[in-house]
C-alpha cells in the first residue's frame, strides 16, 4: 500500500496533467466557427452595413491565428470565440439595416 503523501502527490500530479491537457489541443472548431461567422456576415452585407463590427471580428480572428501559431491555445480559443460573437453582431446589425430600409 502506498503512503498517504505519495498518494496525494500522485493524485495532484494527475490532476495537473489533466488540466494541462485541456489546453494542449488547438481550437480547431472555434477557429472554423469564427471564419464561417465572418463569411456569413460578409455575404449579408456587413462590410457596408456593419463595417466596424465586421472589422472587430476580423481583428479578433487575426489575433486568434497569431496565438494559434504561437501555440497559445487558450488565448487563441478566446479570441476565436470573440471573433464569432462580433461577426454574429455584425450580421444582426446588417440584417436590421436591411429590414429598416424596406419601411
Amino acid at each position: 500500500m502506498m503512503p498517504i503523501r505519495s498518494t496525494i502527490r500522485l493524485v495532484g500530479t494527475l490532476a495537473l496533467l489533466l488540466l494541462a491537457g485541456c489546453e494542449t489541443a488547438p481550437p480547431v472548431q472555434e477557429m472554423s466557427d469564427a471564419r464561417q461567422a465572418i463569411t456569413v456576415a460578409r455575404e449579408a452585407g456587413a462590410a457596408d452595413l456593419a463595417a466596424a463590427e465586421l472589422a472587430e471580428a476580423e481583428e479578433f480572428l487575426q489575433n486568434a491565428e497569431l496565438r494559434l501559431d504561437r501555440q497559445q491555445y487558450r488565448e487563441a480559443r478566446n479570441a476565436a470565440l470573440e471573433a464569432k460573437l462580433r461577426a454574429q453582431k455584425a450580421l444582426k446589425l446588417s440584417e436590421a439595416s436591411k429590414d429598416g430600409d424596406g419601411d
